[in-house]
């Protein structure tokens, strides 16, 4: 490389704060009533681009994917809700909620029709998986893709030390 060359390549302007490419979208709050279930969810990404929708495992909630949020949100819009059970979504005692993997599938399920959320990729990781494999399985039409990590799809990964919990969770005798 002659001298000229090499100046003119260290010559390229650095990255600006302010430019796209390099800002993290920010991360927000919000609840909605879905099976009359007050639904806490974090959201971050502009609302008409495709949905990512991140479901949590046991014992967290949608404060473990704080890192992620942002991250896709320059493409994507990027939903995580807390499960019913978890974190700060708020379940009526007098709802009498079934803490089934079916009845967390039934309130996402309402969630994403509440958010007016026709198609969307699930993200699942551990207690999300069965709870996302039971939206797939319902709806394939609105399911584009899933990413499962530590995601089990089936009753033998459950277990022995799961015994009752499987049973309440509704993996038990032939109930997937």
């Amino acid at each position: 490389m002659s001298d000229a060359t090499s100046r003119t390549a260290t010559k390229r302007a650095a990255p600006s704060h302010d430019d796209a490419r390099f800002s993290v979208p920010p991360t927000s709050i919000h609840r909605v009533e879905a099976d009359g279930v007050q639904v806490f969810y974090r959201a971050a990404g502009e609302a008409n681009r495709p949905v990512v929708l991140l479901l949590h495992g046991f014992p967290a909630s949608s404060f473990m994917f704080r890192e992620l949020i942002p991250r896709p949100a320059n493409d994507y819009r990027v939903i995580a809700p807390d499960l019913p059970g978890f974190g700060f979504t708020e379940v009526p005692p007098e709802r009498k909620y079934s803490y089934s993997f079916d009845g967390l599938a039934f309130t996402i399920d309402a969630f994403t029709q509440a958010l007016k959320i026709d198609r969307y990729a699930i993200y699942v990781f551990d207690y999300g998986a069965p709870t996302g494999f039971r939206l797939a399985m319902t709806h394939p039409d609105r399911v584009t893709a899933i990413v499962s990590q530590n995601g089990n799809a089936y009753e033998e990964g459950l277990g022995e030390a799961w015994g009752t919990d499987a049973k309440v969770l509704g993996c038990a005798h032939g109930r997937k």
